[in-house]
């Protein structure tokens, strides 16, 4: 048998044929002593429209945008208010085109905050996959140091003994060598 089929039947109790691609990768890392890696990607890789998205999802979920668009309502509202008291108001109640401007926005802002968290959850899963990798790594490695303790504990018990055995010997020689002197 091969270390990897040894490895995977010592600590997960399973061919290494058997086992999920993952688990594979963890225990050849462990075979070849090779590190991790870094996890997920730090390199920002995002388009031009990705990097747009997550910055409309940004600022659209922030709120400094709440208080800003609240700001905005109130001074549209307003002046519509005071201009239609001049026959002036350029969206008078009951501020149609105030609506139409809200939906507009609505309809285009929550398609893009959608695909920025459908992005985002990508990156979480590859974070958590490399996060299980470690994690499963780190366990099994320190079932195999448990195994290394346990059998240099062993060793050490098998020498102590032998040690214990070879003085007994010694004294029983030297018993039987006084019983044999004095006689009895």
């Amino acid at each position: 048998m091969d270390i990897r089929e040894n490895l995977s039947r010592d600590l997960l109790n399973c061919a290494y044929a058997d086992l999920s691609a993952q688990k594979k990768s963890v225990i050849d890392l462990i075979a070849d002593e090779r590190p991790s890696g870094v996890g997920p990607e730090l390199v920002d890789q995002r388009t031009y429209w990705q990097r747009l998205a997550d910055r409309v999802a940004q600022i659209g979920g922030s709120w400094s945008f709440i208080a800003a668009f609240g700001v905005v309502l109130a001074l549209w509202v307003g002046s519509n208010m005071v201009l239609t008291l001049f026959h002036r108001a350029f969206d008078p109640y009951p501020f149609i085109f105030l609506n139409l401007m809200l939906s507009m926005l609505a309809a285009v802002q929550a398609p893009v905050i959608m695909m920025s968290q459908n992005r985002q959850a990508a990156i979480d899963r590859k974070a958590a996959e490399h996060d299980y990798v470690i994690n499963l790594r780190a366990e099994l490695e320190i079932m195999l140091l448990h195994d290394k303790l346990d059998e240099l504990r062993e060793h050490q018990i098998m020498a102590r003994t032998d040690a214990i055995r070879t003085q007994l010997d010694a004294l029983r020689a030297d018993m039987a060598a006084i019983k044999k002197s004095i006689g009895c």
